[in-house]
């Protein structure tokens, strides 16, 4: 399973690839893909915000499913996902949770 990351070129915020081509700023709302051949699609509409210049070097991140939402698997992208492991005052760690429920 894999979702789609960048940075969004306006402020540098990490985003997501989700639903509707919106570019989301939480992990947890990003779309999933678990086929290969809608991952590249996936890349390829990312590819299109770059010509747009919406964001910056988008790329696919591997993630499993816990309690139905996408967590990172390496933790590299765990921090670029929360914030700084050294501040959890700070970055998108310390701001309130939403419910993944729609």
């Amino acid at each position: 399973m894999h979702v789609i990351t960048a940075n969004r070129l306006i402020d540098g915020e990490v985003v997501w690839l989700g639903s509707n081509e919106r570019w989301v700023e939480t992990v947890e709302t990003a779309d999933t893909f678990a086929a290969k051949d809608d991952l590249a699609a996936g890349l390829e509409r990312a590819q299109s915000a770059v010509e747009a210049r919406v964001i910056v070097d988008p790329y696919d991140v591997a993630v499993d499913l816990q309690n139905g939402s996408p967590v990172p698997v390496r933790f590299r992208e765990q921090i670029r996902a929360l914030g700084p492991t050294v501040r959890l005052d700070l970055g998108k760690q310390a701001r309130p949770r939403q419910s993944s429920a729609a």
